[in-house]
């Protein structure tokens, strides 16, 4: 075998993109929230953006080529892919060069130099704490039980493996492994009752079965009667499932109203006890528009730009920038600082132009939406979209992704108005949102004791123009949550 050295000589052609436009495509990508976020996070780190005060912005408007002062050069910013931050170098910069800094000519001025509220503090404060988890929130009640120091121990393994439902679906026996100092299976067996007995009730539970027993108890314990409910889920777990609701008077010797009665119970009971503890909060949905028709019957739509902090470059941090007599360290560490502000505004701004031209055109397409609601959705590909407004489809889907929009029928993901859709009887086309909506309000509207099998769902779909398979209308029943016909009988 042997082996040569050669030198070969090879032309391609890479695509590459420069860290300006990843930064836009990140930026375009991220809902409003997260984009106050994100404004957020570079308020704090980089020196050189600014909240801007529309106040002094009136006295002192921004020039972006204002002309260097006697004993300043022109300000280039070069390209610099370096991510070493220096905040050390500005820190010495600062105290050296204090007395250049014209704080009075700044649009925001620290507290500690006006004497007012620091407004970029107080929007950094705005960031709420984080929720207690469900873990915290249990061993906060276990350090008040009274109980031996092995069982203690027990307890606070029982509840380190505790997940976010709240359910213990580990083990005993596995919890033993790898414990320090050793716990016994009895010990964790003698533990487990007293976790079960914590708040919020049901927590600990190893089923869904366990889970609601621990939960009637509760309610025993509170002077309820639970008998017959405890009986249904103790014995006839499967039977609720099905909706076997004669076969379980039957056997009980109840009636069937008490039978329904226990279940309503039932229904009350939480199968997710560990969701009430903020392990998860409820994300708040911030809209990036206001869609309206106005009385003309055109569309209106209204961008929430002061739902954000308004940004702009530090005029004193780019003066210094621009001294011939600033350190060179100092100098370049600020060039970069003003670079990242300047590329930061500039896509915030196009992200904002760009969701507008996207939304615009939507609602152009989807204007029937806001009388009607959605059954008066049409299909709208993307492709079409991004053929309008000028756009690759990949701006479109990072221009959509995670955006709401609030109209006069309720706040709703941007995503929702892109779907195909099939051509009625009629020749007219019907979204698959409309679609579905058509199909739940066929079965709101059915006989609950005789409830429509899918196949006759299929055929009133078909009276209105819209012809489905029966495979199709059970594959939407079960995205809707629409359980089968048998389930949905009411006796």
């Amino acid at each position: 075998m042997r082996l040569d050295v050669s030198q070969q000589l090879r032309l391609e052609q890479r695509m590459k993109l420069s860290p300006r436009i990843i930064q836009a495509m990140e930026i375009l990508q991220l809902p409003l929230m997260a984009l106050q976020e994100r404004i957020e996070q570079e308020l704090a780190s980089n020196p050189c953006l600014e909240l801007r005060d529309a106040g002094l912005e009136a006295e002192a408007p921004v020039r972006e080529q204002e002309a260097p002062d006697r004993g300043e050069e022109p300000l280039v910013v070069k390209q610099d892919n370096s991510n070493q931050a220096d905040f050390e170098r500005l820190a010495d910069f600062n105290e050296a060069y204090a007395e250049d800094l014209d704080w009075a000519d700044r649009p925001y001025r620290p507290a500690a130099y006006s004497g007012e509220r620091d407004v970029k503090l107080d929007a950094l404060a705005n960031t709420p704490a984080p929720p207690e988890s469900l873990m915290d929130h249990l061993l906060g009640q276990w350090a008040f039980v009274e109980a031996a120091d092995e069982a203690k121990a027990a307890g606070r393994v029982i509840i380190q493996n505790i997940d976010d439902d709240g359910y213990l679906r580990t083990p005993l026996e596995e919890l033993t492994r790898g414990t320090d100092p050793p716990i016994t299976v009895a010990a964790l067996n003698a533990a487990l009752p007293m976790v079960q007995r914590l708040d919020p009730p049901g927590v600990g539970a190893r089923d869904l079965q366990e889970c609601l027993l621990i939960q009637l108890e509760a309610e025993e314990a509170a002077g309820q009667d639970v008998a017959l409910a405890r009986q249904l889920v103790t014995d006839f777990l499967r039977e609720i499932e099905l909706n076997h609701v004669p076969q379980i008077a039957k056997r009980t010797g109840r009636s069937t109203q008490q039978v329904r009665q226990a279940l309503s119970h039932l229904s009350r009971l939480d199968p997710r006890p560990g969701r009430l503890i903020g392990a998860r909060p409820v994300p708040y949905i911030a809209p990036d528009a206001i869609v309206e028709p106005d009385e003309a019957g055109n569309v209106s739509i209204v961008m929430r730009d002061g739902a954000g902090p308004g940004l702009r470059v530090s005029r004193a941090y780019s003066k210094m920038a621009r001294r011939r007599h600033t350190d060179p360290g100092a100098k370049e560490f600020l060039r970069r600082n003003l670079r990242s502000a300047q590329w930061l505004i500039g896509a915030i701004a196009q992200r904002r132009q760009t969701v507008r031209r996207v939304m615009e055109e939507v609602f152009q397409a989807q204007k029937d939406f806001l009388e009607r609601g959605e059954e008066a959705l049409r299909p709208l590909p993307m492709t079409e979209v991004a053929r309008k407004v000028g756009v690759h489809v990949a701006t479109v889907s990072r221009a959509v992704a995670g955006k709401y929009v609030q109209t006069p029928r309720g706040i709703f993901p941007l995503r929702m108005f892109f779907s195909g859709g099939k051509t009625t009887s009629s020749g007219e086309d019907v979204a698959w949102d409309a679609i579905k909506a058509k199909l739940r309000e066929i079965v709101d509207q059915e006989d609950k004791s005789k409830p429509l099998s899918d196949d006759q769902v299929a055929e009133a779909l078909a009276a209105g123009g819209v012809k489905i398979a029966r495979r199709t209308v059970a594959k939407y029943r079960n995205l809707l949550n629409i359980p089968p016909a048998r389930q949905r009988k009411q006796y």
